[in-house]
């Protein structure tokens, strides 16, 4: 065969390789292009596989995965079941584009509102925050543009049948529908619902909102292992601390007596900080130095004294607590085994919290 026929052959072949190539990466390119300007939207695909617990999923032209992180706990799916997920992260990975999907975070749960609430989608009612426990229980805050229009009612549907549907999708995972207040003052105690909150105390410098509560209320505002209180604070983007009157008043005692005992600290500037919601060494570490020289007329250097040993005493009290929760698990683990030596007795009794402004 004449060389340069074999010459030619070869550069014909480098060629459509090279072509193909060019093919494959416009494509690539244009798939990573219109997936990414979808990241946060709902999608609908086919489970095809497993592997290791993550689930391959067909969105038709292209696939995805859905990983077992990106899962709602205790799910489970079969192949050829639909699923919905939104797009979390959509990047190249060499010849291919890497879609992931994800079930758990609150975009899906917009997404959902937003296609079985046709208000939503007019305008009429708007979403405006949502904290979200996947797989046990969300927070969902809404307001009308509508006075005509009930906002939260609109969300429940007619015998519950829209939220129904919403929670069928996410497993079973509780849904709260909050209505919506610019007013923190009205807000915190909509998202605590279905607790009944008798006051709530802003600490402005502590982005911090005090919530009293009767005795009958503490464990249903708090919820089981603190969720209520904690998702309602990262609805309303504050912290919420729950307590009764009666530990407020507590509180407000011990932190003017451990305050006013610092060096430097008089008892009127004790009282001050306690009103702006300072109730603990911890608190007063954090305080902006201007602040506290303003409140006092303090020097730098008194103030960078107090705040160290507010530091220190924080410290303390932490481990005095630590060491209070260990002995109490000891002793739990003494009642469960019949028999065994009570532990403790001989060691030294750790000062209680108040005496160290918990």
């Amino acid at each position: 065969m004449d060389p340069e026929e074999i010459t030619g052959r070869i550069g014909a072949q480098t060629a459509k390789q090279v072509i193909i190539q060019k093919i494959r990466e416009a494509e690539r390119d244009s798939i990573h292009d219109e997936y990414e300007e979808q990241v946060g939207q709902m999608v609908s695909g086919l489970v095809t596989r497993f592997d290791g617990g993550v689930a391959t999923v067909s969105l038709g032209v292209t696939e995805a995965i859905l990983p077992r992180s990106e899962q709602i706990p205790g799910e489970s799916f079969h192949v050829n079941e639909r699923i919905r997920a939104t797009i979390f992260e959509v990047r190249k990975s060499g010849s291919r584009v890497k879609i992931i999907l994800s079930r758990i975070r609150p975009q899906l749960v917009q997404r959902l509102f937003e296609q079985e609430i046709p208000e939503i989608i007019d305008g009429v009612i708007e979403i405006r925050a949502i904290s979200r426990e996947p797989g046990y229980r969300s927070k969902v805050a809404v307001i009308s543009s509508d006075n005509r229009v009930d906002c939260v009612g609109a969300c429940v549907g007619v015998r519950g049948n829209r939220i129904k549907n919403i929670v069928e999708e996410l497993g079973g995972e509780r849904i709260d529908i909050v209505r919506w207040n610019d007013d923190l003052q009205v807000l915190v105690p909509n998202a605590l619902q279905p607790a009944e909150v008798d006051e709530v105390i802003l600490c402005q410098m502590l982005g911090r909102g005090i919530v009293l509560v009767g005795e009958d209320q503490l464990s249903l505002a708090i919820g089981r292992r603190g969720q209520n209180v904690r998702l309602a604070s990262k609805l309303c983007g504050w912290d919420i601390e729950i307590m009764t009157r009666e530990e407020l008043d507590q509180q407000i005692e011990r932190a003017v007596d451990g305050f006013s005992s610092i060096e430097g600290l008089e008892e009127s500037v004790a009282e001050r900080l306690v009103g702006e919601g300072f109730l603990s060494y911890d608190d007063l570490s954090v305080i902006e130095p201007d602040d506290l020289m303003e409140m006092g007329e303090l020097s730098a250097e008194a103030v960078d004294a107090i705040v160290n040993e507010a530091e220190n005493r924080a410290t303390v009290a932490e481990e005095a607590a630590a060491n209070e929760r260990r002995k109490q698990r000891e002793q739990e683990h003494v009642e469960e085994v019949p028999g065994e030596v009570e532990v403790g007795d001989a060691e030294e009794e750790t000062p209680p919290a108040g005496e160290e402004v918990p």
